[in-house]
């Protein structure tokens, strides 16, 4: 297979390459890499693959590939823009995505964004998982002021920071050192917060295996989780990121929901010769 059909679409920027039942496209590391890249691809932040799946409650399967051919457990934007995708095309409103980190419930609302349970956040140490034992309310790592991150996994690892400007932040050196750090044997997720109200909060991105991102969905959620657990903000809050804002509330049974628009951009092929 040489020519492969794409959608491409965004959830506030941060945006994704959805092929839509590729069996038989052999998504290899350079194929991958191919069609993520800006300058000779279509360019994404991840490339998002809808299969048949294997669990009989789940309508879909959604695999996840980062641009540097690594794959990622969880993605909540992309599973946003995939599920609005499959409801569209099958009249629907509400439906289950499989992806390696478990389930996730979804539901087109009346303004035609879509809400995502993004099920219960991990917070143990060897759930996130670090390389020893630590305190994941009060990692301790780094310096200055960037020295006392939260860690949440919420089905991939994701390490929050918490400062008074975001605006100010060496998004790019301090995002790649966080997320090669020796703490974390599967990388991690860099998020940097700033508390703006109890319930609004300021979030850039950096994304493992991708680099800086307009938005991400598991970012959000992690900071909600974080930033509760540290008695920074309500359960429920606006989390305002570089590409809109998205709706998040960590509930009482544990549940993420996480609320946010998606949008279509162009469907095409790319040459994978």
């Amino acid at each position: 297979m040489n020519a492969l059909s794409f959608t491409k679409m965004h959830g506030l920027g941060n945006d994704f390459v959805v092929i839509d039942d590729a069996r038989g496209a052999a998504l290899d590391v350079a194929r991958v890499r191919h069609i993520a890249d800006r300058r000779h691809g279509v360019g994404c932040d991840q490339i998002l693959v809808i299969e048949q799946p294997t669990d009989p409650k789940a309508d879909i399967f959604m695999r996840i590939y980062n641009p540097d051919g690594s794959q990622a457990q969880a993605c909540g934007n992309g599973t946003r823009c995939v599920a609005h995708y499959w409801m569209a095309a099958h009249n629907r409103r509400d439906c289950v995505v499989q992806t390696v980190a478990g389930l996730l419930s979804c539901h087109s609302e009346a303004d035609d964004s879509v809400t995502v349970n993004m099920g219960k956040p991990r917070t143990e140490w060897q759930e996130i998982p670090l390389s020893e034992e630590r305190d994941t309310l009060h990692l301790g790592i780094m310096s200055g002021d960037m020295h006392d991150p939260v860690a949440v996994n919420v089905g991939n690892p994701h390490v929050v920071f918490f400062v008074e400007n975001v605006g100010r932040v060496d998004l790019a050196g301090l995002g790649s050192q966080v997320e090669k750090h020796v703490l974390f044997p599967e990388r991690t997720n860099v998020e940097f917060a700033q508390i703006i109200a109890p319930d609004k909060i300021r979030v850039r991105v950096w994304e493992r295996g991708t680099g800086i991102t307009q938005a991400c969905g598991s970012g959000a959620c992690a900071v909600i989780v974080a930033a509760v657990r540290r008695g920074l903000s309500a359960r429920k809050a606006e989390i305002i990121l570089d590409g809109g804002t998205l709706l998040l509330e960590w509930c009482e049974d544990d549940h993420i929901l996480m609320r946010g628009p998606v949008a279509y951009v162009f469907d095409g092929t790319i040459d994978l010769r």
